[in-house]
């Protein structure tokens, strides 16, 4: 478990997380503190416990045990606490496309509980940072993958939330829409905020994150800074010695010219 210094305060603690579905454990006791100002990275193949985590880290889905808190409150016991200081992009996002751009931040800072004249202030301001004004009253169905992408992402952060739990926030999402979304998570971190998020994309991590967790059978393998989880090794040559290299690979010889 990585566990900050005492003097540094902790965004999001998990103690003990349970998830069985069909008697098959999907995490399977996973206890993991993110410093407070860090970007953290979670990695780990299909199917080790990633979205299921984070589902449940941040209020979308009941562990069978353990807990979960946001920067001291507690996720279930306080559940509308805890989501006043989170912002969310959830894996496979369902958004209310049939809403303009414009629309869909407009209703995400109102169902939040904010006054009309800051959300349409934070709505501007938002439009622009993602390179979205231009489509702020095109409908979110007809924009791109890497367009949605960013528009989620700006509805998780209208209430200006202190910790962003995001899942795959780069899976299919062009390199320009890529490095702009980077470089707003990177700006969110310098003034004060914690970013999680789940990546398969072993560099990108390694560029973009200043901590790591290893993520594997429900299981967390190793969790630390950066460069003590990947111990002079390439980030994405540790995880393979961690996780496990491929499979066999021979019997393909048809395939040979």
């Amino acid at each position: 478990m990585d566990a900050p210094s005492p003097a540094v305060p902790v965004a999001l603690s998990l103690r003990g997380l349970v998830k069985t579905f069909g008697g098959k454990p999907a995490v399977a006791g996973i206890s993991l503190d993110v410093p407070a100002g860090s970007f953290y990275g979670l990695v780990g193949p299909n199917g080790a416990g990633k979205t299921t985590t984070l589902s449940m880290a941040t209020g979308l889905l009941r562990p069978d045990a353990g807990t979960a808190a946001v920067l001291g409150v507690d996720v279930w016991a306080d559940p509308v606490g805890a989501k006043r200081l989170l912002g969310v992009l959830p894996d496979g996002v369902r958004l209310f496309d049939r809403l303009s751009g414009e629309q869909l931040l407009t209703y995400a800072g109102l169902l939040r509980g904010m006054d009309r004249v800051t959300v349409a202030a934070r709505v501007r301001d938002l439009l622009e940072a993602f390179d979205l004004a231009d489509a702020g009253r095109t409908l979110v169905v007809d924009y791109s993958a890497g367009m949605t992408k960013k528009i989620a992402l700006a509805a998780a952060l209208v209430h200006a939330p202190r910790v962003l739990v995001l899942d795959e926030p780069f899976e299919s999402v062009d390199p320009i829409s890529a490095s702009g979304i980077r470089a707003i998570l990177a700006e969110f971190v310098r003034s004060g905020g914690t970013v999680v998020v789940s990546s398969h994309v072993m560099d990108l991590v390694q560029r973009m994150c200043d901590h790591v967790a290893v993520v594997a059978q429900g299981q967390i393998l190793a969790a630390g800074t950066v460069d003590e989880v990947r111990a002079g090794a390439s980030l994405e040559d540790r995880f393979v010695q961690l996780v496990g290299g491929p499979g066999r690979t021979g019997g393909l010889s048809w395939l040979h010219t």
